[in-house]
């Protein structure tokens, strides 16, 4: 298992030539100290255990690794289905004003459809990330003041690659000097 920093491990998510809709989240608190934990999978891409938290409000650190090549039948279950709780993204900014401007008149022409027509949230959502060209979107399962059943689950499943994450999670903090977490 080969941990790196967890912008690494988002890159790598971003770089998968994989269907972008059907990325799967489950997020909340770390089991013991602080911070969070973030499982992202995909059925073809595999699945990715990230550990973060903010230094202070405009850096966020952390560490992941690839815990699964696959969604198999163990896994499958503790991933929301497209009625997830919540929706998720991992974006990559414009590479310059030529494209920003671009997928900013695709977005208007989005929005400007959706006011027009009835619509669900999830659709919006669907249509926006198309519209932004979002490499990775999907339902997610999200605590921000606890653990989730289903992030409980998946850290049982991958105790080892929790243990090793957490220990140099635990290291970044200790290095920041930070004892606690920016709330």
């Amino acid at each position: 298992m080969r941990i790196r920093e967890w912008q690494d491990i988002l890159e790598d998510v971003t770089e998968q030539d994989v269907e972008p809709e059907d990325w799967r989240a489950v997020a909340g608190d770390r089991a013991g100290g602080v911070g969070e934990d973030m499982y992202l999978a995909h059925p073809s891409a595999g699945v990715y255990f990230l550990k973060t938290y903010a230094k202070n409000p405009f850096e966020v650190r952390g560490v992941g690794t690839q815990v699964a090549r696959k969604i198999d039948d163990e896994i499958g279950p503790f991933m929301p289905r497209e009625d997830g709780s919540g929706r998720f993204a991992v974006q990559s900014p414009p590479e310059d004003e030529d494209e920003a401007e671009t997928v900013s008149k695709r977005l208007e022409t989005v929005l400007e459809t959706h006011s027009d027509a009835p619509t669900r949230p999830q659709d919006l959502f669907d249509d926006v990330m198309d519209a932004l060209e979002s490499p990775a979107f999907g339902p997610m399962e999200y605590d921000q003041y606890d653990r989730p059943e289903e992030l409980e689950e998946l850290s049982d499943r991958f105790e080892e690659a929790d243990e090793l994450l957490s220990a140099e999670l635990e290291d970044l903090i200790e290095t920041d000097e930070v004892d606690r977490g920016f709330m």
